[in-house]
């Protein structure tokens, strides 16, 4: 099974790594212009500086509070640990992003990293509870 490496363009690596580690994940592999925080075993984020990110990009990059390009979604076993890990993102200055919601088999929050990337929490739900 391959491993996934998502790359996202961050303004100020430092605050970035700042905003990711106040939110408990370890990070693998920091330069001066990039740093990958560690998702899971398979999954990693990688947040380059927007020079950086520019150079691998064959197009212009989008601004995120302008656009979405796209949504990152992170699956956690319970509504108790998406509010733990969306109350960890707020203190550490995440904008949330609509209300929490429970349906269609899922328990779902919402926050804007402190670059403008949206991110989902989530955990599916026995059927008794959605």
């Amino acid at each position: 099974m391959p491993a996934l490496f998502v790359n996202l363009p961050v303004k100020d690596l430092d605050r970035a790594k700042k905003f990711f580690g106040d939110l408990g994940f370890d990070f693998f592999g920091m330069t001066d212009d990039m740093a990958s925080v560690v998702i899971s075993q398979d999954a990693q984020v990688m947040l380059l500086t927007e020079p950086t990110f520019a150079g691998y990009a064959r197009t212009r990059v989008a601004d995120p509070a302008e656009t979405t390009q796209l949504i990152l979604v992170l699956g956690m076993g319970d509504p108790a640990e998406v509010d733990e890990l969306m109350e960890k993102a707020l203190a550490a200055g995440a904008t949330e992003i609509g209300e929490p919601a429970r349906a269609h088999g899922r328990y779902q929050r919402g926050f804007a990293d402190l670059d403008g990337h949206q991110w989902s929490v989530l955990c599916l739900l026995p059927p008794e509870e959605s």
